[in-house]
């Protein structure tokens, strides 16, 4: 029987506000078993862009990340976001590591060919060097990736963090029963977007593609549910969109997704 692995992805307004973090790291610590984390941090990265007079242009839920915005994703992501979760964990005796892709050469990614749009500096993964990860695992080690990877030809690329998770989950789905847990501020997929108690408790392709259709879901949540459906396609074993009491209490309301 595989040993279970949980993939754990948090943004929004859990990275954003301190006494969230600090809750979600407490009942991050308290999981047994190895674990891994991976954080966004778009709004930060947006309010410093803004700060320094630096445009953000987002399409369908996705950053443009131009020569200039590449650089203040890095110094956000893997600067001062990864570090203050990485010490988090410290303080509550989690050994963590924090990590870009380039570290350890561990997610391996490619530019974004330009079709219709041109994303700039965005890096799609081609690689998880999942044999790394479970060294990490194996000594107790804790990895924290953000979402940055690299070309290994020098290049740094901004990626979609829940794209990550979704890889990280896959390529360790071969040697691990894992869950992964996309954790943000609302309850789940929500019916109806101004009332936060409306969560879709399961979904589905069918469902997902009724609901696309319907515009019920758009922007952010597209490429997020995208990336639940390829993790389920490649074994992934469970996936979840919920706030963070699902950490600790999965019966908490929820959505579930399935094939």
């Amino acid at each position: 029987m595989k040993n279970r692995l949980l993939v754990a992805k948090i943004g929004g307004n859990i990275i954003e506000d301190p006494e969230a973090l600090t809750s979600f790291l407490e009942d991050f610590s308290k999981v047994e078993g190895p674990k891994i984390l991976v954080h966004g941090g778009g709004k930060s990265a947006t309010r410093l862009a803004d700060q320094l007079g630096i445009k953000t242009e987002m399409i369908d839920g996705r950053r443009i990340t131009s020569a200039e915005n590449l650089d203040i994703v890095v110094m956000t992501y893997a600067g001062l976001l990864n570090k203050t979760i990485v010490a988090g964990l410290q303080h509550r005796n989690c050994n963590a590591l924090g990590l870009t892709g380039a570290d350890a050469n561990v997610i391996l990614a490619e530019k974004r060919p330009v079709q219709f749009v041109d994303y700039g500096y965005v890096g799609d993964v081609v690689k998880v060097n999942g044999n790394i990860i479970t060294a990490f695992l194996n000594q107790g080690i804790i990895p924290v990736f953000c979402a940055v990877t690299h070309d290994s030809q020098g290049q740094l690329f901004n990626t979609n963090a829940d794209t990550i998770a979704s890889e990280i989950a896959s390529e360790m789905s071969a040697d691990y029963e894992v869950s992964l847990f996309y954790c943000f501020e609302l309850k789940g997929v929500l019916e109806n977007i101004e009332d936060k108690d409306s969560v879709i408790e399961h979904i589905d392709l069918e469902k997902y593609t009724a609901l696309r259709e319907a515009e019920v879901i758009t922007e952010g949540m597209l490429p997020k549910l995208q990336n639940c459906f390829d993790a389920l396609q490649k074994k992934v074993s469970t996936v979840h969109i919920a706030n963070a009491d699902f950490i600790k209490d999965n019966t908490t309301k929820h959505t579930t997704l399935s094939l």
